[in-house]
């Protein structure tokens, strides 16, 4: 029985993608933080789709994490065939306004986890006849973003590490995707901080249940790169044909902190 590993699995795009895979009848191992969540989602899918769903409590954030998702994984026999590293968030501020250990914590889980995960679940991968990875990037990480700084620079390591690993393994079994969403209906402006952006950024958001159906498509078709909706990619393929401060001038504007 293969399965696929979802992390931040407990809402938001996470979860909308581990419907999508549930749909396609994949069983389903669910990683987040939040125990009581993950349960009621494993239950209800299992229910809803007739597939198999567990689920592991764990913060990606602890540098210790992966190796405790790797030793659940071998304790219960369970063989995975695809990875999606969805965990991250976002923190809206200046560098100098921001705490140093919240930016350590931010970049832990957007960029080391990541590295990790992938690190860890290659040799499992390499067992199955086809295996995916679907790293979750954003729009952010096409320009730098004043204000969202750190986090642009974190999802842009994304970017280029999933391109990297892509490459090496083009001639194995495991295609290697990167998913850039744009503003989506999540929790991530609560997450972030930016309540003050809410309204504004709504008018522009997509619904996770999109983006999913989207990144889960484009994965299966074995795609490089995946760019949510025709606003995001347009918005995207500008950063390569203007000069870079236009675009990180209009993202100073739209992301102003006052």
């Amino acid at each position: 029985m293969k399965f696929a590993l979802i992390t931040g699995a407990s809402g938001g795009i996470g979860l909308c993608i581990a419907r999508e895979l549930a749909k396609r009848k994949n069983n389903l191992l669910l990683v987040a933080r939040s125990t009581d969540k993950l349960k009621t989602i494993c239950s209800e899918l299992e229910k809803e789709f007739a597939i198999k769903a567990d689920y592991l409590s764990v913060d990606l954030s602890n540098p210790l994490a992966t190796q405790t998702v790797v030793e659940w994984l071998h304790t219960k026999s369970y063989a995975v065939d695809t990875l999606v590293n969805n965990a991250g968030y976002g923190l809206w501020g200046r560098v100098d306004a921001t705490p140093a250990d919240q930016l350590n914590n931010m970049m832990q889980l957007n960029m080391n986890a990541v590295v990790n995960m992938c690190h860890a679940m290659l040799p499992e991968l390499k067992k199955q006849p086809k295996a995916y990875i679907m790293n979750i990037a954003s729009t952010a990480a096409y320009q730098a973003v004043p204000t969202l700084a750190t986090y642009a620079a974190s999802k842009a390591f994304v970017v280029l590490f999933t391109r990297g690993l892509r490459r090496e393994l083009k001639d194995s079994n495991i295609s290697v995707t990167c998913v850039s969403p744009g503003a989506t209906t999540t929790n991530f402006i609560d997450r972030a901080g930016m309540e003050a952006m809410k309204e504004r950024a709504e008018k522009f958001s997509m619904a996770p249940e999109a983006v999913a159906s989207i990144a889960v498509n484009g994965m299966l078709k074995g795609k490089a790169e995946v760019l949510p909706g025709f606003t995001n990619w347009f918005s995207v393929q500008l950063t390569y044909f203007v000069p870079k401060f236009i675009p990180e001038k209009i993202a100073e504007g739209l992301y102003k902190t006052n």
